[in-house]
């Protein structure tokens, strides 16, 4: 067996890590499933060790590509593959039978120790940088962390659609088609085909607080929001004082520096004061009983510091739990056991919210993404 029982332990730790921080879900069952193939297939190279992971990490296709880019920054990035053509020696190729993973070669002649491998893995600048608050960080700091928000994924449970498509368990008959293959038996309906409603995401949809509390923060999210998988289709506003959409200047695709430079020329009202209650307002009247909010999952970024009335944040936020499917709050604040919503905007548009997450570092972002992909309330 190639691993010793430590290193392998170790190993699999590591890059299960590695997926849980990307948003993929890997449980001990799965990791166990994982570590048995890998003494029982003996792999020998890093494509092998590839189809282990995808056969037991994985339960839905739709998971591989986020499984793949962290297989390949985990391990394809510590190794260089792209000359191997099965040579044992050449790079790529994982350690021979009897060896341990403290002998794994990064193909240049080094070896390379489980300790080092792991700081390919978590001690890299971006994975230290994970881990501190958005608001410690500057701007070239953000902007080393693109790479690793675009391992994420942005999910919302599905909603039925109005079209159909096929379906045997359908309970509904298609007559079109049973029609056009009863020409086939001389007008007589043979076989029922039955249809069923189709399926998808239901419409995110993100109100970002951008005072100058919130600055960092909503930094943070929008280019969160530029880089993550499937943020693409969410539709984006921001507000201080005013209320701005910035869905159109989100969808333009250049980089991440470009797209927070383009969101502050667009919100005048960028670190200016809250009013959390006007804003939702305005969404409401404008926006929201328009069908923008009908069915959507509402996810607001703010530390709930109002400036106005928060009666008005709690009457707004009612109108727009009647509306929406789900309301998620980020509130970086939350990340304290101390903290209370005991007063202003975050006292009154509690009770209205699905669930509150802190969302301050990028490691806190599991969380959101979790509470986004719930269904119901």
């Amino acid at each position: 067996m190639p691993f010793s029982p430590t290193s392998l332990a170790d190993l699999v730790a590591a890059f299960g890590a590695a997926l849980h921080q990307a948003g993929l879900s890997v449980g001990p069952d799965r990791a166990a499933r994982f570590t048995q193939a890998i003494a029982v297939l003996d792999p020998r190279t890093v494509d092998d060790l590839h189809r282990c992971a995808r056969a037991t990490l994985v339960s839905s296709p739709s998971d591989f590509a986020l499984l793949d880019a962290v297989f390949d920054a985990v391990f394809r990035g510590y190794t260089d593959i792209a000359e191997f053509r099965g040579d044992m020696n050449a790079a790529g190729a994982l350690p021979s039978s009897g060896s341990s993973v403290s002998d794994f070669s990064d193909g240049s002649g080094r070896s390379g120790s489980l300790r080092e491998v792991q700081v390919g893995v978590s001690g890299s600048a971006a994975e230290r940088l994970a881990s501190r608050d958005f608001a410690t960080l500057s701007e070239d700091e953000l902007a080393r962390l693109a790479e690793m928000m675009k391992l994420l994924r942005f999910a919302t449970p599905p909603r039925r659609s109005r079209r159909f498509r096929p379906g045997a368990d359908g309970r509904q008959i298609d007559l079109r088609a049973a029609l056009r293959k009863a020409r086939r038996t001389g007008g007589e309906p043979l076989h029922l085909p039955r249809r069923t409603r189709r399926e998808k995401p239901r419409r995110l949809l993100v109100l970002c607080d951008i005072s100058g509390s919130m600055e960092p923060y909503a930094r943070a999210m929008i280019q969160l929001l530029y880089c993550a998988a499937g943020a693409s289709r969410a539709e984006v506003f921001t507000f201080a004082t005013r209320l701005t959409r910035l869905t159109r200047l989100m969808a333009r695709r250049t980089t991440p520096a470009a797209a927070l430079q383009r969101a502050g020329q667009a919100a005048p009202d960028w670190s200016g004061g809250t009013r959390i209650g006007a804003a939702l307002r305005r969404f409401n009247d404008d926006f929201g009983r328009r069908g923008l909010a009908r069915g959507a999952v509402v996810l607001i970024v703010s530390d709930g510091w109002e400036t106005g009335d928060p009666a008005q944040v709690g009457a707004e936020m009612a109108r727009l739990r009647r509306l929406a499917h789900r309301i998620v709050w980020v509130n970086p604040r939350t990340q304290s056991p101390r903290y209370r919503p005991l007063v202003g905007g975050m006292a009154a548009a509690w009770p209205h919210c699905d669930a509150v997450v802190s969302g301050h570092s990028l490691d806190a972002i599991g969380p959101l993404l979790e509470a986004l992909r719930a269904g119901g309330r």
